[in-house]
C-alpha cells in the first residue's frame, strides 16, 4: 500500500497514521518505536518532520511576521497586607503585543 503523505515511504499508510496518533497522544519516540514495530531512528525522522509541517501551517495563519515584542503589566491599587506579585489580588493583567516595521 503507498503512503499518499509521504514521498517515497516504506511504511504503508496505515502505520504512518498510526504514528500519527500517537504522536498526538504526546507519547515519547522510543515508546512508539515499540508500539509500531518502527525503528527510533526512523520514529524520530518522521516525529521531525511532522513538527516542521506543523510549524509552516502556524506561521502561514499568523497574523505576525518578523519582530514582534509582547510585554504584560499589572496596574490596580497598591498592596495592603496580603499576596504580592501577580498573584495579588485586585490588580488587572494589561497583555500588549506591538509589531516592529
Amino acid at each position: 500500500m503507498r503512503n499518499k503523505y509521504i514521498f517515497r515511504s516504506r511504511i504503508s499508510e496505515k502505520k504512518f497514521r498510526e504514528i500519527l496518533r500517537l504522536f498526538c497522544f504526546d507519547i515519547e519516540a522510543v515508546k512508539i518505536a515499540k508500539m509500531t514495530g518502527v525503528s527510533r531512528p526512523t520514529i524520530n525522522k518522521m516525529l521531525k518532520a511532522i513538527r516542521q509541517r506543523i510549524a509552516e501551517v502556524c506561521e502561514q495563519a499568523s497574523p505576525f511576521s518578523g519582530q514582534i515584542e509582547v510585554d504584560e503589566s499589572y496596574f490596580g491599587a497598591r498592596r495592603v497586607k496580603g499576596k504580592r506579585g501577580r498573584g495579588a489580588s485586585g490588580k488587572t493583567i494589561v497583555f500588549g503585543i506591538f509589531k516592529r516595521l
